[in-house]
């Protein structure tokens, strides 16, 4: 690669990097996710999801207002062949604070579970159940997972076309059994923006595929699909976040959500019915003003 290319490859890296920070930091203010005196636990699986959201965070931490403390925690589940010195080794080289959990649930899973059925949902439960307890014998006040904006979109379509709900995966919720919040500061990144930061910062990945689950298929078929309508129709991804934020009950039809029964003649919300007008549907896609103040640039990297 000649010097001119390096210095491009260099300026497009950082222009990606400031991107993440910007969103991540962006996420953190939208859904208050970190406060003062906050103890983050975040879970660090040795995908590249986890490994950007903790420099994201450890970015956070350098330059935010408020103090705030981050412990980094590792599940080890004893799947066959697990590098169990990747993480140790590279947690040593950042100097960070961090537990790793042993807990051997591949053999509860492998026992319970027939072989060639789905392991995830029991290894799911088994999984969470355990970074809870952590999170509380640890003091930590917020857990942080790494799960980003295409997985809140894919969540979206998954519960729409299988559970017959408009419910995604969220920026901030209570835990299922009420004493921890859960945040996702990666909320607002794209995952090919992700990928694209991983490999140019030479995270040490540990393959997610060591205990030889085959991932969701109603989940791969969802993300294929939307990845043939990035393609096809640029902006239309972005534009579907823009819509998980500006929901609008009263065009809808749960009557839980909106009180349709009481709703008196005179009461224009949100416009009124305009069922019989012609759409007005605008040639390029609405985002939002993240996405609006850069587009999605080139990064010269080979992610092959």
């Amino acid at each position: 690669m000649s010097h001119s290319d390096q210095a491009k490859a260099q300026f497009n890296l950082n222009k990606l990097q400031k991107r993440l920070r910007r969103q991540t930091g962006q996420a953190v203010m939208d859904f208050n996710m970190i406060e003062e005196g906050d103890r983050i636990m975040v879970c660090l699986s040795g995908g590249k999801d986890s490994y950007t959201m903790l420099e994201m965070l450890q970015h956070l931490k350098r330059v935010a207002p408020i103090k705030f403390d981050l412990v980094v925690v590792n599940l080890d589940q004893k799947q066959p062949d697990f590098p169990e010195h990747v993480l140790p080794q590279y947690l040593d080289k950042l100097n960070v604070e961090y537990k790793i959990v042993e807990e051997d649930t591949y053999s509860i899973v492998t026992d319970i579970i027939p072989e060639g059925k789905t392991t995830c949902s029991l290894c799911s439960r088994l999984r969470r159940g355990i970074l809870y307890r952590t999170a509380k014998e640890l003091g930590a006040t917020k857990i942080a997972l790494g799960h980003h904006r295409d997985d809140m979109i894919e969540t979206l379509f998954l519960n729409m076309f299988y559970g017959g709900k408009l419910k995604s995966m969220p920026a901030k919720l209570m835990s299922d059994n009420g004493e921890h919040m859960v945040i996702r500061p990666l909320a607002y990144c794209r995952e090919t923006d992700i990928a694209q930061y991983a490999f140019a910062q030479g995270y040490p990945i540990i393959p997610c595929n060591l205990c030889g689950s085959q991932e969701n298929l109603q989940r791969k078929h969802t993300k294929a699909m939307l990845a043939k309508w990035d393609a096809e129709h640029p902006g239309r991804i972005e534009s579907i976040f823009t819509a998980m934020q500006n929901i609008v009950p009263s065009h809808l039809a749960d009557a839980d959500l909106f009180d349709f029964k009481n709703l008196q003649t005179g009461e224009v919300i949100n416009g009124g019915d305009i069922a019989l007008d012609k759409p007005d549907i605008p040639k390029v896609p609405v985002t939002n003003e993240l996405d609006e103040q850069e587009a999605p640039s080139v990064v010269t990297i080979n992610l092959s």
